[in-house]
């Protein structure tokens, strides 16, 4: 089962060069992901066509805070 964390706070720590890296296109892969969800599958999770290709389009140093804080 996933599941999905919204705003929990994260320990800071100092974060490796490779982990970084890892991190950035851990999210850049999750975005073409979304990218290539059907209308079922985005109905599913809430979201519109609009929305996932607007997250999508996103650069992938661009993620929310609350992801890098949990690294």
């Amino acid at each position: 089962m996933n599941s999905i964390a919204l705003n929990r706070h994260c320990p800071r720590h100092k974060q490796s060069l490779f982990a970084r890296i890892r991190f950035v296109l851990s999210v850049r892969r999750q975005r073409q992901q979304l990218a290539q969800l059907d209308a079922r599958a985005l109905n599913d999770i809430g979201i519109t066509r609009a929305q996932a290709d607007a997250e999508a389009r996103r650069p992938i140093w661009d993620a929310p805070q609350f992801w890098k804080s949990c690294l």
